[in-house]
């Protein structure tokens, strides 16, 4: 291991990726780039991986129950509706908080318990949102299993930023939530749990989530600290009043605070199309962090507390500060048009390439980023591959060798939950070079990732396929595609000569998110040797 992959033969190479797939070389000796002596392979399942036979799995990594504060709903309710709504697999992700780590965390296993019996074909996570300490939330979930409460138990009561008083931005407090991750790591190797995974929640929400936590939190751990929301929840928040809450979509309504990172711009306090600003600007933080070789990797989901139009209240008689739960909740009362949320799978999916129907298959699926997302059901089907590598691998060729990204896209041919037939117009491709670590940890651009090629997709087709040459391999890069239905466009942020076409800053309450549907995928890196 003391010689870089870089820097061995073929032959030699070949002879340590084998070693490493049989699992002899862990993922503790792991780096968190596509370059270190451990490869993405070891760093976060992707590698070599020629993708396999993948069973792409639709879900939803952000969804509150009546064990929320702020929420009502059973367990049971939600997961029958994302089912309904076609989703595979759910996390259920209550707050963190006094209550929560004392009685709820506890209280909600019996209801997920019986949830998984109810209804084995959906594959039901316990976790909790994690108030990071210093920075903003995320989802925190392990794979089911003796330990499953207990270690998410001890998390939160040592690591929960609530529970602990470690809220402000201070150098104490990010360090408290590099070890909270470090602790689930450690639950991992001394095999309390089988995995667990972190992801940053609403990152760009209230600018506190500075550039260089999101490295910190990756490089601490990389099988654990693996990718953020590139959409937030709360996607009916910005349907105009009375009709609808009249705020912004995901609740990106706010302005800078004292803990936020100065240097964001206002417009990162918005989102783009839907989504947030860090995933949405091409060249932004995301790809700074892919320019370092980083894989960090998107979702999107529904963070359903409240549905919107839905007639649900609050049992009577609720008192969740004693009972750490509401009362079930009662039904048949005025539809809600101050709720922000849709159900899970009706609007914001997140589909995983899967290698089994299972709750490790799921996540050795998102820690390889063989992710996709979408919204409002504007594709059926996505596959993004470079000669054959798939979404979050690391495709290693020869210098000077001619390399093609090849994207075939299933479209919609029934209509969505909003009761009409979205229409994919255009996919863009997106590249970057990779440049190595940044001397700035608070980097949040990368100057040489934009917008290399724009398909147009006629009508009147079930499935189309591009291909588009990336040329002769000279130096280090990665590509990402994303789709739009066209209704809403504009040069993105860092100007038109990076991103021509790109989402539009949102209206605070006046943007429908049924008329601005995009998809995103994860990257691929295309590395020489």
């Amino acid at each position: 291991m003391s010689i870089p992959d870089t820097e061995l033969s073929p032959d030699d190479f070949s002879r340590r990726s084998f070693i490493r797939r049989a699992g002899l070389l862990g993922a503790g000796a792991a780096t968190a780039s596509v370059f270190g002596t451990a490869t993405a392979a070891a760093a976060h399942g992707g590698g070599d991986d020629d993708g396999g036979d993948l069973r792409w799995l639709a879900g939803d990594h952000h969804i509150h129950t009546q064990y929320s504060s702020d929420a009502m709903f059973r367990v049971i309710d939600q997961a029958q509706h994302a089912q309904a709504y076609g989703l595979d697999w759910i996390v259920i992700t209550d707050h963190g908080g006094p209550q929560h780590a004392r009685i709820g965390v506890e209280r909600v296993n019996p209801d997920i318990l019986a949830t998984r019996n109810a209804l084995p074909d959906l594959l039901v996570f316990q976790g909790l949102e994690w108030n990071i300490p210093a920075a903003e939330h995320g989802t925190v979930f392990v794979a089911p299993g003796r330990n499953e409460v207990a270690v998410l138990k001890e998390f939160e009561n040592t690591y929960d930023a609530s529970v602990v008083g470690a809220g402000p931005s201070t150098p104490a407090n990010e360090a408290l939530a590099i070890a909270g991750i470090n602790f689930l790591g450690q639950a991992v190797k001394r095999r309390r749990v089988d995995a667990a995974l972190f992801l940053a929640n609403h990152p760009a929400r209230r600018g506190l989530d500075s550039p260089h936590e999101f490295r910190g939190w990756r490089d601490a751990d990389p099988t654990v600290a693996v990718g953020m929301e590139g959409a937030p929840g709360h996607q009916a928040a910005s349907i105009p009043a009375p009709q609808g809450p009249g705020s912004g979509r995901g609740f990106y309504a706010g302005s800078p605070t004292a803990d936020s990172f100065p240097g964001f711009p206002p417009e990162s306090y918005r989102t783009w199309g839907g989504f947030d600003f860090f995933t949405a600007t091409v060249g932004g933080l995301w790809d700074s962090l892919l320019a370092e070789g980083k894989p960090w990797w998107i979702t999107a989901n529904s963070d359903a507390h409240s549905i919107y139009l839905d007639t649900a209240v609050r049992g009577p008689g609720s008192n969740f500060d004693v009972n750490g739960f509401y009362n079930d909740p009662v039904h048949g009362g005025v539809p809600n048009t101050g709720a922000g949320d849709f159900w899970p799978g009706l609007y914001s999916r997140t589909h995983v390439g899967a290698k089994a129907d299972s709750y490790r298959a799921v996540m050795d699926g998102i820690r390889a980023g063989r992710v996709w997302v979408d919204h409002g059901g504007l594709i059926r089907g996505l596959d993004v591959r470079v000669d054959g590598t798939p979404l979050g691998g690391v495709h290693r060729v020869r210098r000077g060798t001619a390399v093609e990204l090849t994207i075939s896209v299933d479209l919609a041919d029934k209509p969505n939950w909003a009761q009409f037939l979205p229409k994919l117009a255009r996919v863009d491709v997106i590249r970057g070079a990779v440049t190595g670590v940044a001397a700035d940890k608070d980097t949040f651009t990368a100057p040489q990732t934009r917008v290399v090629k724009s398909f147009e997709v006629a009508s009147g087709q079930r499935r189309v396929t591009f291909r588009y040459a990336l040329g002769r391999l000279d130096e280090p890069f990665y590509v990402r595609v994303r789709g739009t239905d066209g209704l809403r466009s504009q040069p993105g942020f860092l100007g038109a000569s990076v991103d021509p076409v790109g989402p539009q800053l949102d209206v605070l309450g006046n943007s429908d998110p049924w008329s601005d549907l995009w998809f995103y995928s994860n990257p691929i890196w295309i590395i020489p040797r």
